[in-house]
């Protein structure tokens, strides 16, 4: 722990510049999920809702539902592909392949860079600063050597070696999480162009749908008073067929 202080305090102008790119790359970090957890959208719960406003409201009260929506898939994509519904499904698609690759996809890649840029640099920064320090650290020795000094400051100068060490510590230190988060973003997002391709799918199946007959999106439940004509008229058959054999035997 000692020299962890010492490398710290005493060589605080190579520890601070990789303290604040360790800083830093948490901060992006933390907002690169926190944007992720907004552009996710539940699509089990969404689409029962977007059907049941299609088949109330038509596209342009499905267009209004969607603009409301926080997740990306809805809010960007579905907009994008229901504003296109009167020319047909392959402009559907045209318009959501456009929106993806120009607006989604960007905003999916949002950071990365540079959270990649920083593991990268952490690590050369501190490889930099450890050569630097050790230059110094051999150039004390031998100035001490030539200048018939004590075994003693020697040695303190090459204790300096393994403090020199600590640079490329940190460095790695920020660079190993960043590169696994950089990892798992990607794969997230790879996950995100799936979702968006299934659900795409889907949009154009309802739209299709739709204008055809609107009651093939949620077929209609009977009314009750049909409801209770039926059950009436189930309950009063077996009292019209006993009328009628009652009549038959007179």
């Amino acid at each position: 722990m000692n020299a962890v202080y010492n490398f710290f305090i005493g060589e605080w102008y190579f520890a601070t510049p990789l303290v604040l790119m360790s800083l830093v790359a948490a901060s992006l970090v933390i907002w690169r999920l926190l944007l992720n957890r907004t552009a996710a959208t539940d699509m089990d719960d969404f689409l029962p809702a977007f059907q049941d406003v299609l088949r109330r409201k038509g596209i342009k009260g499905a267009v209004e539902f969607c603009k409301q929506e926080h997740g990306l898939i809805p809010q960007r994509l579905y907009v994008a592909g229901l504003e296109a519904a009167d020319q047909g499904a392959a402009a559907m698609r045209r318009s959501m392949a456009t929106e993806a690759e120009l607006e989604v996809v960007p905003r999916l890649h949002f950071l990365l860079p540079p959270i990649l840029a920083i593991a990268k640099i952490a690590t050369m920064v501190g490889l930099l600063f450890t050569v630097i320090s050790m230059i110094n650290t051999f150039s004390a020795i031998g100035e001490a050597s030539q200048g018939g000094g004590s075994k003693q400051n020697v040695s303190e100068h090459s204790s300096k070696i393994g403090l020199a060490l600590f640079a490329t510590a940190l460095g790695l230190f920020t660079a190993i999480p960043l590169v696994f988060s950089h990892v798992l973003f990607k794969e997230w997002i790879g996950h995100f162009e799936n979702k968006m391709k299934a659900a795409a799918a889907k949009l154009v199946t309802l739209v299709t749908n739709f204008k055809k007959d609107p009651s093939l999106l949620d077929p209609p439940k009977p009314a009750k008073a049909d409801r209770d004509e039926d059950e009436y008229a189930e309950e009063d058959e077996p009292r019209r067929a006993g009328g009628r054999r009652e009549a038959r035997r007179g």
